[in-house]
């Protein structure tokens, strides 16, 4: 196995850098000529995505070293069971392209702290500002950069982590600056290099697993995928059985599969946390759904429902992998590895022929680079539009608006990179996947509520927003940390195990609830005392959003497009439930 790439490799990556570079300063350019360089245009694009454009834009985003490292990571250690973050999703991306982009278009609603001044008061929207802006920075940039950085390095033989950081950032700012309409032209390339990247990786890597276990002279995929079946048969299961020894005495297979459980807490997360993180980030993240808010109605909804139809396949590229590594590594066949589950992906890659390896390393790159540049942008736009136009400077011009929705990419850059350098958050001892969505989760449950009563009941109240936001927040952490401690490890409401985990060369015994679990009754709560203080309000706040049923129908050809997905997702859990 070689980590060193080749001549043709790095021909391969830098004509990528090139033709993305060129096709993003020619859609600058035609911009610039076209129309003056207005704040809603910058931030938004506004009527100028076509649907193509905005689905290949919101996968772009989305697959991020997130899913290539850390969910590739989550397949050698869990297997196909981590899958359902993205299958999960494509159903999401269906409720929300039929019910909740109709009510954001309908109110003019251009950013999701905006939605909360409009639906509830801007005590709401500037709290929620604050930790929108805190999580993208100190969360999601972070975590991105450096996990995509590791892998990077890790290609390359190692010792460039903090360079390929330093040109990762300046790619990505490149890109970002040119505002939504360069991201989102730009990510129609950027989706195409990871899908055809990522695709090419699968195939040589299932050739080389029939290579190594079966023997052969010229690989089979489709030998390949069968020998990893046989293999790892645990690694092909949708739904995890529930640990019955929650002891601190576990033997290795026992205390694995109590860790494997935390993080993909079997058919219960499917009642909990599961529908509460997709909803929750494709719904009400402004991340993500600032894609489709300049566009009208049919065009963000076929956007939407292409993005969910893609998401389908997206498995297949970052999780294959990660399994293949486990079959691999089980048998001796990936030298040097070290186990890591985050080094997975980077494993499998050494293994690629030159060119080839050019070409995965591009894919990654572009998942990296494109989700750097989504997320600054959305850090800008929510910046720029919800504190700076209305606390700073409400008289702020258009080109001061611009100025500096760039002035803040380049601070949050600077940010993300010096909690980054040293990897201060601890990113990799706790695994990409797992960190995003564990510490996201920490405010999800209340936004979601917080959003979800907002948009469809209208007696919600300013008052039972505020609580619920803090409430959720506050629940998280006590579900995380205190729940334990206080009502024991095993109760009606959750089951707590406690499992040994090797970090940094200390063994470590952690007791713990599933965080998916945490999530779900951390909502609940939440909804059901948001009910309770609206119910001492007026019977309709004057600031509900009306709601006309129209909305919310599809025309046929969205319809088939709905059944097609729902159609294999079922075909999917059938098979490997």
């Amino acid at each position: 196995m070689s980590n060193n790439l080749g001549t043709l490799d790095y021909v391969v990556f830098f004509t990528y850098f090139i033709l993305v570079a060129s096709y993003g300063y020619w859609v600058y350019m035609r911009k610039k000529k076209a129309t003056v360089s207005a704040s809603h245009d910058y931030f938004l694009a506004e009527g100028s995505l076509t649907w193509w454009a905005i689905g290949a834009s919101l996968i772009a985003s989305n697959i991020s070293a997130e899913q290539f490292i850390g969910m590739s990571g989550e397949g050698f250690f869990v297997g196909v069971a981590v899958a359902a973050y993205e299958w999960i999703a494509a159903v999401a991306l269906i409720i929300v392209a039929v019910w909740f982009i109709p009510i954001y278009l309908k109110n003019k609603i251009y950013t999701m702290p905006q939605f909360l001044e409009t639906r509830y008061n801007k005590s709401v929207s500037l709290i929620m500002a604050v930790f929108w802006l805190f999580l993208y920075v100190i969360v999601n940039l972070t975590s991105i950069l450096y996990l995509g950085a590791l892998a990077i390095d890790t290609l390359l033989g190692g010792g460039y982590l903090h360079a390929i950081m330093i040109v990762l950032l300046i790619m990505a700012l490149l890109i970002g600056l040119g505002g939504m309409k360069v991201i989102g032209y730009t990510d129609v390339i950027q989706v195409a290099v990871l899908i055809i990247g990522g695709f090419a990786t699968v195939y040589m890597a299932l050739q080389i697993v029939d290579q190594r276990i079966n023997g052969a002279a010229v690989g089979s995929a489709i030998a390949g995928f069968k020998s990893l079946m046989n293999e790892a048969p645990g690694h092909f299961k949708l739904m995890l059985d529930k640990p019955a020894v929650t002891t601190t005495t576990l033997s290795m297979p026992e205390n694995l599969d109590v860790q494997k459980y935390v993080v993909l807490p079997g058919l219960a997360m499917y009642f909990a946390g599961q529908w509460i993180v997709n909803l929750n980030y494709w719904g009400c993240n402004q991340y993500i759904t600032q894609r489709a808010l300049g566009a009208d109605l049919r065009t963000a909804r076929t956007g939407i429902l292409f993005a969910g139809f893609l998401k389908l396949f997206m498995p297949i590229i970052v999780m294959l992998p990660g399994i293949a590594a486990y079959v691999l590594h089980s048998k001796g066949q990936l030298p040097g590895f070290n186990g890591i589950k985050d080094g997975a992906y980077s494993a499998i890659l050494g293994f690629l022929p030159v060119g080839l390896k050019g070409l995965a390393v591009a894919a990654l790159t572009a998942a990296i680079v494109a989700s750097l540049a989504g997320k600054v942008n959305s850090i800008s736009t929510i910046y720029t539009l919800d504190i700076y136009k209305k606390y700073i400077k409400s008289d702020a011009t258009e080109i001061q608006m611009v100025r500096t929705g760039r002035w803040a990419i380049i601070i949050s850059m600077l940010i993300a990179l010096a909690f980054t350098w040293t990897d201060a958050l601890g990113i990799g001892g706790e695994g990409g996947f797992t960190f995003i969505q564990k510490y996201t989760g920490f405010i999800s449950p209340g936004v979601f509520a917080m959003f979800l009563l907002g948009m469809f009941w209208k007696r919600t109240t300013g008052t039972a927003a505020l609580v619920g936001v803090v409430l959720g927040f506050v629940l998280a952490i006590f579900f995380n940390s205190y729940a334990v401690e206080i009502f024991g490890k095993e109760t009606w409401m959750y089951t707590a195990f406690t499992y040994e985990k090797l970090e940094k060369g200390v063994v470590h015994t952690i007791t713990e609830i599933p965080f998916l679990i945490n999530m779900g009754w951390s909502f609940v709560i939440t909804i059901l005392v948001m009910i309770a203080i609206s119910l001492a309000g007026p019977k309709e706040n004057p600031k509900a959003f009306a709601i006309d049923k129209s909305m919310f129908k599809v025309d046929p050809r969205t319809l088939i497009l709905i059944v097609v997905t729902l159609l294999l997702i079922t075909a999917i859990y059938v098979r490997f439930w």
